[in-house]
């Protein structure tokens, strides 16, 4: 790291929004849809440049590989715990703003240092070893089998909507080992949260039912993630219990999404070339298309300067995994697409500590849908998807596909065999929900004491097929 004695400032080139000290905006439709000629405009900078992850929230984006390297793996220098951001604690910060709930300080894994980040992560680490690549893989045939029966004898589907977003969420409702009403409430929950709608009563909703969950597995406990964190000999308190599975299901759920999304949409448009195996279209997505393009928030712990860049202490630095990926001093790495130099899985005491589950997840649930629909064939050209605004996931709006129908191999109870019946699920109440979602009938679940009734949900009805 540079000596935190800052150089005397120099003139950016004009032109450039350092010049007139205006930040460069990491959202909207300009943003999402070419973020790469954003990075390289911010290259011109140096190795990190001001931009606004939302209106009113400035940061510090980290484009150089070298420098985000040096960030990730210097705990000493950065901190994680967002406790320590001077514009929030100020009252700077719009407290309505999208990007908060990836931002705000929980007291997990994400979001801690030192003795206490070693203690947690040491019971999600550990919690996680406990998961078997067999078991996964059978939850995710499942899981992927259920949701193509949902769609396959329509002819068509939006893949995203319909297939790359609920799997995961289903999954994790699996791993945790919810029971039909507090997995329908963390589904809708977390799904608000990803698509920025109402977060302020998702969060508080999110709270609640895995507060819900944490309790019931003190009475009650399974063979689940759930339990083994509870179980475990760090000791965990509720509220701590709580935030780990938050970190879990948010880095989990959003990121497995846009990779099964983006390695779809690679393998159908044939961008990859020929015969390319689903194993190179998911290192192709690490690469190029990142899951989560720019995130690892890191704060300062006194002013200094990163390469020749000032950045104030308490000022969120925030790395692109996307960015770093494409630097072009990383030129022999690329030619190689070479995994162990990509930064998609992080680097330093907070890289991910399940990217093996997570590869598996993918290929799986590619291999599981292509098997069932080989003929399956994008239904706009790929130039013209749409992907997500937002600054910190690369993922699409949509993917809409066609294929010859398939017959259900599984069905709701109540309907008749081989209906195309589903339950309403999140993708029907969020932007860019599928006409497939859309056309489903919606029933109503038993709702916890106290609470109103709910639309049936997605897990409540997986649940009533598969008697889990």
């Amino acid at each position: 790291m540079d000596s935190p004695q800052r150089p005397a400032p120099q003139s950016a080139p004009p032109g450039c929004p350092m010049h007139v000290g205006v930040s460069t905006p990491l959202y909207g439709e300009m943003f999402s849809a070419d973020p790469d000629a954003v990075y390289d405009k911010l290259r011109a900078h140096g190795p990190a440049a001001p931009v606004e992850l939302a209106p009113g929230v400035d940061a510090t984006l980290v484009t150089s590989h070298e420098a985000a390297r040096r960030v990730l793996q210097n705990p000493g220098m950065f901190a994680r715990d967002s406790r320590r951001w001077a514009a929030l604690n100020e009252g700077r910060v719009p407290m309505d703003s999208p990007v908060l709930p990836m931002m705000f300080y929980r007291p997990n894994c994400l979001f801690t240092d030192g003795a206490e980040h070693l203690r947690l992560r040491k019971a999600v680490t550990e919690s996680l070893e406990r998961l078997n690549d067999n078991r996964l893989n059978r939850h995710v045939e499942r899981i992927a089998g259920y949701l193509i029966d949902q769609f396959g004898p329509l002819g068509r589907a939006d893949l995203l909507n319909d297939y790359a977003k609920l799997l995961p969420l289903l999954l994790f409702n699996q791993l945790f080992g919810c029971p039909a009403d507090i997995g329908d409430r963390l589904t809708r929950s977390m799904s608000a949260l990803f698509d920025g709608l109402d977060v302020i009563e998702a969060n508080e909703e999110l709270t609640s039912c895995l507060m819900d969950l944490v309790a019931l597995k003190r009475r009650q406990p399974g063979d689940d993630i759930t339990s083994w964190l509870i179980q475990h000999p760090a000791g965990l308190r509720d509220e701590e219990l709580k935030d780990q599975l938050v970190m879990l299901m948010g880095a989990g759920v959003e990121p497995e999404r846009n990779l099964i999304g983006n390695a779809l949409l690679l393998l159908l448009s044939g961008e990859g070339g020929p015969g390319l195996r689903i194993e190179e279209a998911l290192d192709d997505v690490l690469w190029n298309n990142p899951p989560i393009a720019n995130y690892a928030t890191h704060y300062p712990m006194q002013d200094l300067d990163l390469g020749g860049v000032p950045i104030d202490a308490g000022s969120p630095v925030v790395i692109s995994f996307a960015a770093a990926n494409s630097d072009p001093a990383l030129t022999d790495a690329r030619l190689t697409l070479s995994k162990g130099a990509h930064l998609a899985w992080g680097a330093g005491p907070h890289a991910c500590p399940a990217k093996s589950p997570a590869q598996l997840i993918a290929l799986s649930a590619i291999e599981c849908l292509l098997n069932a629909l080989p003929d399956v064939v994008l239904a706009v050209p790929a130039e013209s998807v749409e992907w997500r605004p937002g600054p910190f996931q690369r993922g699409l709006v949509s993917l809409p596909v066609r294929f010859s129908p398939v017959a259900a191999r599984t069905t709701v109870p109540g309907a008749g065999a081989g209906a195309d019946t589903a339950p309403a699920g999140p993708s029907d109440r969020s932007p860019g929900g599928s006409e497939t979602a859309q056309a489903y009938p919606q029933a109503t679940t038993a709702p916890a004491p106290g609470r109103a009734p709910q639309k049936k949900g997605w897990w409540s009805s997986f649940l009533d097929v598969f008697r889990l």
